[in-house]
This record gives C-alpha cells, sequence and structure tokens, in this order.
C-alpha cells in the first residue's frame, strides 16, 4: 500500500466532542508552535526551499501557510462567537503562498506569530463551554452550517498535517 504524501496523517476526521478531547486537541493546538520549530531545526535555506513533494509548496511556504491559515481560523472561531452563523471568507491558499511577504520573510516571523497566536487561541478555547462548541459558522465551500467543534477538528489536524510534511521529508532526505 502506498502512503498518499499529500496526507502524511491521514485525512482529517472529528469525533464527538468530550472533555478529553477538548484537553488534547487545546495541548496539540498550544504546542504546534514548538512542533514547527521542531520540524524546520537546523534547515538552510535550501532545505526550506524544497517541496514536501512534488508539486507541492516548500517548507519554507509550509510554514507560512500555517501562520496564515490559522490567523483565519482564529478570526473565523472570534466571528463564531460574536455572530449569529457568520459566512466563513473563503482565501485561495495557493495565491497566499506565492505572495512576496511568503518569499521574502524568513520563517521565525511566522513562527513569532505562531507562539503568540496560538497562546491566544488555546485561552480562547479553554475557556469555552459545551453549548459555545455548538455555535455554527456558514462554509460555503460546503455550503453547509459547520460547529465551531467540527472547525476545532479541523484545525487540531491541520498543524499536525503540515509538520508531518515537513518532518516526512526530512526523514525521506536524510536531514
Amino acid at each position: 500500500m502506498t502512503k498518499d504524501p499529500r496526507y502524511p496523517i491521514g485525512k482529517y476526521q472529528t469525533e464527538p466532542y468530550s472533555e478529553i478531547t477538548k484537553a488534547k486537541w487545546i495541548n496539540d493546538l498550544r504546542h504546534l508552535p514548538t512542533d514547527v520549530e521542531h520540524a524546520v531545526a537546523n534547515l538552510d535555506k535550501a532545505q526550506l526551499d524544497t517541496p514536501y513533494r512534488e508539486g507541492g509548496w516548500t517548507v519554507h511556504q509550509l510554514v507560512h501557510h500555517i501562520s496564515d491559515s490559522h490567523m483565519n481560523a482564529y478570526i473565523r472561531f472570534k466571528l463564531g462567537l460574536t455572530e449569529e452563523v457568520p459566512p466563513i471568507k473563503t482565501y485561495d491558499e495557493n495565491a497566499w503562498v506565492a505572495m512576496a511577504d511568503t518569499y521574502n520573510t524568513p520563517i521565525n516571523y511566522s513562527m513569532t506569530l505562531l507562539h503568540a497566536l496560538h497562546e491566544k487561541w488555546a485561552n480562547l478555547f479553554d475557556s469555552l463551554t459545551p453549548e459555545q462548541w455548538e455555535r455554527k459558522l456558514f462554509h460555503p465551500v460546503r455550503n453547509a452550517e459547520v460547529s465551531l467543534w467540527d472547525m476545532f477538528a479541523i484545525y487540531a489536524w491541520h498543524g499536525k498535517h503540515h509538520v508531518a510534511h515537513i518532518t516526512n521529508l526530512r526523514e525521506e532526505k536524510g536531514w
């Protein structure tokens, strides 16, 4: 069986709400910036400019993508907590990672941003009640309402998914 390099940890799946899962996912989210730092530790420019798979983003792009994506997600959660079923604003991820701020900015800036953002995000999640996790956002791509809990599942998976892209590349290349 061939493993799909696009999904090194498998495709995202949600789980029913539980305090145990919530605590694990919050912990994962809180520690994601450190996991990314470990994944990119001691990589040189040529390694950072290597795509994690044929046709895929470079390690450099992946780090900036995580910060872009999680900034968007943080705002989506805040809107979901303060508005009734707000629509998600979608964006073209490929266009974003091809912009000058990605190419011309060292990854340490996105790493710093991730540390601050994830601390705020984890603290927000720690404060939510079970009822708040059931609040909804409208997802235009799915053409459906999605609970904050299900969105949380996506982002708990998302960070680990991209860290695995980097760590699998390192293993494959012997870095």
